[in-house]
């Protein structure tokens, strides 16, 4: 193995110093005893000798179990992980692939990374980048790959989203003034009156209205639960409008989640509206829900959350005016508020008595 460091002397004074032979950088010894420079020098060889040579011994036991394993390069977990997605979810990870940002470690072998390489690609790339190397990362480490975690779970860089918000009814109005297309005009009302998602919306037909009940139920592409929603007048408008047999939406059913979003940014530009997207209609139903006393309960099956947590993060930037428990107690005793009756209390079932023993 070739020495790190070599030793030379300086004719002028005689002091011994070292030099790197990798970064020709040169450092002095402080001393003008040979002895003492021979065994500094020793000392420096041995320090990056020993990782070195553990290194060799741990590639030489790996090489053993597993040949691939000593120039396995990072492209083979982030190929695997994507085969292991299905539907949307394993296109989104194609796109993943195309990510910049992992050309820093595309062809860098798993066992030769070190944490500044990982750091250097969440640098370089977005919040999507941060949140895709973590899981490439943990999967590397579930298959065996990685002998230890290259950077601790705790000291992950914090992934910071952008900040989301919801549409306001004069944004809404401009985006309707603005689109000429009938079908997106109609289809951006059913986003606003149902609050449902995009690819839900874009894929509801007419065996999804059930008119004698006035009820929507779709089933939700995402979590494949089962929405029902009653509507009102306006859905009721919007529906008239739309085809009474088939889908609603027969050229928007086509298109990827990609495209309509597209077609979405071009007429919000066209509005000058700035910072939405289409998820944020869901956001406004949740807020316009929240804001009028709607039970949670009930918004919560609308949006099809199941927890709790997820949809009061949607609604939280709500702003709800209490009203006074004045004016509360009077619509209660007008009748015009339902009252709140707790669940009785069931009766405690009778203790079947001991019998009575008398000691003589």
């Amino acid at each position: 193995m070739k020495r790190r460091f070599i030793l030379y002397r300086r004719k002028r004074g005689g002091m011994f110093y070292l030099e790197d032979t990798e970064t020709r950088k040169q450092e002095s010894l402080g001393t003008r005893n040979r002895p003492e420079a021979l065994a500094l020098l020793n000392a420096r060889n041995e320090s990056v000798r020993q990782p070195q040579l553990n290194l060799h011994i741990a590639r030489t036991y790996l090489a053993a179990s597993d040949p691939g394993a000593i120039e396995r390069p990072w492209r083979v977990p982030l190929e695997e992980i994507g085969k292991t997605k299905k539907g949307a979810t394993r296109d989104r990870w194609l796109r993943v692939l195309k990510d910049h940002a992992f050309d820093l470690i595309r062809d860098l072998p798993l066992l030769e990374t070190r944490p500044e390489h990982l750091l250097k690609v969440m640098e370089v790339g977005t919040v999507s980048t941060n949140v895709f190397l973590r899981r490439v990362h943990n999967f590397a480490l579930d298959m065996g790959w990685l002998p230890w975690p290259l950077i601790p779970k705790k000291h992950w860089p914090k992934i910071t989203f952008r900040e989301k918000r919801a549409i306001t009814p004069e944004e809404h109005q401009a985006i309707l003034d603005h689109e000429p297309n009938s079908d997106r005009k109609a289809f951006y009302r059913l986003c606003w009156l149902l609050g449902a998602s995009q690819s839900d919306v874009a894929f509801l037909g007419a065996e999804n209205v059930d008119w004698p009940a006035r009820v929507i139920s779709f089933a939700r592409k995402k979590t494949r639960t089962v929405s029902m929603i009653h509507f009102g007048d306006e859905v009721e408008a919007v529906l008239r409008t739309l085809p009474t047999t088939g889908a609603f939406f027969p050229k928007l059913r086509k298109l990827n989640s990609g495209h309509r979003a597209t077609e979405f940014t071009r007429v919000c530009h066209r509005a000058g509206v700035h910072g939405v997207t289409l998820h944020c209609y869901r956001y406004a139903w949740a807020e316009r829900a929240k804001q009028c006393g709607y039970p949670e309960r009930f918004a919560q099956e609308a949006l099809g959350h199941n927890s709790k947590a997820v949809h009061r993060a949607y609604s939280r930037k709500a702003k709800v005016k209490l009203p006074s428990l004045e004016n509360y107690e009077k619509q209660a005793a007008a009748g015009n508020v339902i009252p709140f009756q707790p669940a009785p209390v069931p009766a405690a079932e009778p203790q079947p008595s001991r019998p009575q023993v008398h000691l003589a």
